[in-house]
Formats: C-alpha cells, sequence, structure tokens
C-alpha cells in the first residue's frame, strides 16, 4: 500500500504490529469553509458585476462556490480579455468557461446596456 508520508507509514507499521485493523484513506467526508465573497459592483437592478483581468484558478474555484451557495445571485462578469485562455495549452477561454458555469459575461469595451437600466 502507498502511503502519502513517511509519518503515515509509521504508524500503519505501529498499528500492524498492534494488531489493530484500520483502513486508509477509505472514507471522503465533505466539509465547507465559511468565507465572504465581496462582488466588485452591486447594480440597483440586483446584478453583480465581478470585473476580471486575470481568472485565476483560485478565482474559479471561488466564483463556483459562491453560485453553487447563492444560485439566486445573478452574477455577471466584465472580462478584460474574454478569450483569453484559462491557461497555457488549455483551449478553454474566460468566455468559455463562464459559459460552462453558467455565468452570463461580456468584453469591458461592451458592458451591455440592458445590464445597466
Amino acid at each position: 500500500m502507498a502511503f502519502r508520508s513517511g509519518l503515515e507509514e509509521r504508524v500503519a507499521d505501529l498499528l500492524t504490529e498492534l494488531g489493530v485493523k484500520y483502513e486508509y484513506e477509505s472514507t471522503k467526508v465533505p466539509y465547507q469553509i465559511l468565507c465572504n465573497y465581496t462582488p466588485d459592483f452591486l447594480l440597483p437592478n440586483g446584478i453583480w458585476l465581478e470585473t476580471k483581468g486575470q481568472l485565476t484558478p483560485e478565482d474559479r474555484r471561488k466564483m463556483i462556490a459562491v453560485k453553487k451557495c447563492n444560485p439566486e445571485l445573478d452574477i455577471r462578469f466584465v472580462f478584460q480579455a474574454p478569450y483569453n485562455k484559462i491557461n497555457k495549452g488549455s483551449k478553454t477561454t474566460y468566455a468559455k468557461w463562464a459559459d460552462r458555469q453558467g455565468f452570463k459575461w461580456c468584453a469591458a469595451h461592451a458592458i451591455p446596456i440592458e445590464w445597466l437600466t
């Protein structure tokens, strides 16, 4: 069996020597970390605008979690460069990522007027 660290391996050896039966990493326990999201702009019509010049992996994880916990919020992205790739070698752009996650988006130079009224 492969362990993630030498300490885990030593504890497993000790448990085995003592005749203690155990399972190693056989169970997954879900958990949530309570954080707060501060949107860039909240418009009078209830639309939340999140502006992004760069969409990091941390940003993507956070926004998916925010949407999952708050599905009633209308969060929309304003991307500086919506057709940039999310990382080198990826075919996914910021725009495609937003589409796949169910977020509306636009380019910073072309915010739809209907979003603002």
